[in-house]
């Protein structure tokens, strides 16, 4: 759409660079070409606006096939005006002087035509096809045979139109039909799902076994290892053992060696002591003799009362010390009568 603003009865139109602007005024071209910007007087210009961008035109119709199956045709066709001059003598691109808006609906019958011839090429295809091979290769066919079909038709360059390009998006059948054709490639699909679960699943269960086999393994090794340990454990204890007991026999030997050592040495020496124990006793009782024989032939000159008198003196020296000596008139009288009848009988 133009851009047109007011000033005192003149009008300024300002176009866009995509825009071909055609100014009229009593006939005369005035200015012709895109991106325009100029002064006019509303009551004296005829205006038309020409898009020369590059446009897509969505389309979605319904075709039948060989076998009677109704399909679906999504496709888009893009287009542009070559020759505005042209579209705008064959079509009504004429905008209003103080709005700026098309007073027709140019695009619309141009969205009209590429439609019809669109759809008239692809039935002509998808007739003489059947739905599998429609859904197969129905998108390519379909496309080639439109392209083909808007380049072949004359009314288009008649127009000044171009066709850029052609696409063609999908090819659908009815919803009941296309579940019905999804029901064996997902029961195929699911079939593929659960042997690959199964498989996955035999996969699994021979990797646990695998494991299983493999902790057993380790497990048995392990047991012959510890078996190895023990034994070796055992033989270095009996080594030891036996080095412990060759170590005690050495140390008892040489105990028993040094206590019969010590108990010969103690046996000479007791030998030795008892031998001058007996030798000392015989010599003291040599000596004892010796002294004794010695007294007797001393004693045996000696009178009786000498001997009386040195007898009493040795008992006086044996006697323990009498502090003090009490004499009960009972053994006084006894004395006196006893010295008495010593004395009478001395006088006798």
């Amino acid at each position: 759409m133009a851009d047109i603003t007011r000033r005192l009865g003149w009008r300024h139109l300002r176009g866009a660079p995509t825009a071909h602007i055609r100014h009229h005024r009593s006939g005369t071209l005035l200015h012709d070409g895109p991106g325009l910007s100029f002064w006019f007087r509303a009551l004296t210009a005829a205006l038309s606006e020409v898009p020369v961008d590059d446009r897509e035109l969505a389309m979605t119709f319904h075709a039948r096939t060989s076998d009677f199956q109704d399909v679906a045709v999504q496709a888009t066709v893009t287009y542009r005006i070559s020759d505005p001059a042209l579209a705008s003598a064959r079509l009504d691109f004429s905008v209003d002087p103080d709005t700026g808006v098309w007073r027709g609906a140019p695009l619309e019958q141009l969205g009209t035509l590429l439609t019809e011839t669109a759809q008239q090429h692809a039935l002509a295809v998808l007739a003489r096809t059947t739905l599998s091979s429609a859904l197969v290769d129905g998108v390519t066919a379909v496309r080639e045979r439109i392209a083909a079909g808007l380049g072949a038709e004359p009314r288009l360059p008649a127009t000044g139109i171009e066709v850029v390009a052609v696409r063609v998006m999908a090819l659908r059948p009815e919803p009941e039909v296309e579940r019905a054709l999804r029901t064996p490639a997902r029961e195929q699909i699911q079939q593929e799902a659960d042997k690959a679960t199964y498989e996955r699943r035999a996969v699994a269960v021979e990797r646990e076994r695998a494991i299983a086999e493999n902790e057993l393994d380790s497990q048995i090794e392990l047991a012959r290892r510890e078996e190895q340990l023990v034994d070796q454990r055992g033989t270095n204890a009996r080594r030891e053992a036996e080095e412990h007991a060759a170590a005690d026999g050495v140390r008892a030997e040489a105990e028993a060696t040094r206590t019969v050592r010590l108990a010969d040495a103690e046996a000479a020496r007791s030998v030795r002591l008892a031998r001058a124990e007996a030798e000392g006793s015989r010599e003291v009782g040599d000596a004892r003799a010796h002294a004794q024989a010695a007294w007797l032939r001393v004693h045996a000159d000696v009178d009786v009362a000498t001997l009386n008198a040195l007898t009493g003196t040795r008992l006086a020296e044996n006697l323990p010390n009498i502090d003090s000596v009490t004499i009960s008139p009972d053994v006084l009288t006894g004395l006196l009568a006893r010295l008495g009848a010593g004395g009478g009988e001395a006088g006798a």
